[in-house]
């Protein structure tokens, strides 16, 4: 059995870029929403002749789309994340551009908008650039999503639903567009080492906010243990997904 600094100076090691998760296997399991995304998102990428890929990561779920829109465009703000999206969608235009926006391009150019786990969503922006009639459809983070490892490592906190479903369907039709479909699911995560732990608070920064491993350190020894006696140390995500359509007249 490898030990709690083993672990620990393994999970710091890995690299960060990209929104690929595979390192996980065997050392994390998370439940899968029910409305397959990537499989949605498919459909719908062949069905439209301009598609934006809002927030894109490392553009790894679109570019596991089979087929494309002539017209593909992608952003995200994080420079080594935007390099790995240029990569995974050599035939996209791929721009580095804030989360919050301004968006970069004309008004009404798109017929969809996509967003996987979003940081956050410029309605505004979403709006001014779909197509009357468009849409824009998205897999978000809900409100207070893995609050138990927040908890674990922080104490107690207040759970904000700033990223909550409702929060968001009144967002988007104070943008003037019409939500067609939000649903809320919660889901069971469980990591089975701590270095999968300092991982993932690594890469999903907004669990612990200015997470560091020394600055975390007496907590995560408590982790080790805590999953070594239970094997497992068991959190809940929460995600929603949100479909919504741009009005045909503006």
């Amino acid at each position: 059995m490898r030990s709690f600094e083993e672990l620990v100076a393994e999970g710091a090691a890995v690299p960060l870029e990209g929104w690929d998760f595979s390192w996980f296997e065997g050392r994390a399991t998370e439940e899968r929403p029910p409305w397959g995304y990537a499989a949605l998102i498919a459909e719908k990428l062949a069905a439209v002749e301009s598609a934006l890929d809002l927030q894109t990561g490392g553009g790894e779920v679109t570019a596991s789309a089979p087929v494309w829109p002539p017209l593909l465009a992608a952003t995200e703000s994080w420079p080594p994340n935007a390099a790995v999206a240029k990569r995974n969608l050599p035939d996209a235009f791929v721009v580095q551009a804030p989360d919050e926006g301004p968006l970069p391009f004309h008004d009404a150019l798109f017929d969809l908008v996509i967003s996987r786990h979003p940081v956050v969503t410029p309605w505004a922006e979403v709006a001014r650039v779909l197509k009357p009639g468009g849409t824009y459809f998205s897999q978000q983070i809900g409100a207070g999503t893995n609050r138990e490892l927040t908890d674990f490592m922080m104490g107690p906190q207040p759970v904000s639903e700033a990223r909550g479903a409702e929060r968001a369907r009144a967002d988007a039709e104070a943008a003037g567009m019409e939500v067609l479909r939000l649903e809320p699911v919660a889901l069971r995560v469980a990591f089975f080492d701590v270095g999968a732990v300092v991982h993932f608070l690594r890469k999903v920064l907004w669990t612990v906010p200015g997470f560091t491993v020394e600055g975390y350190r007496d907590r995560l020894l408590d982790m080790h243990e805590h999953i070594q006696e239970h094997g497992e140390f068991v959190s809940t995500s929460t995600r929603f997904l949100i479909e919504a359509r741009e009005r045909q007249e503006r």
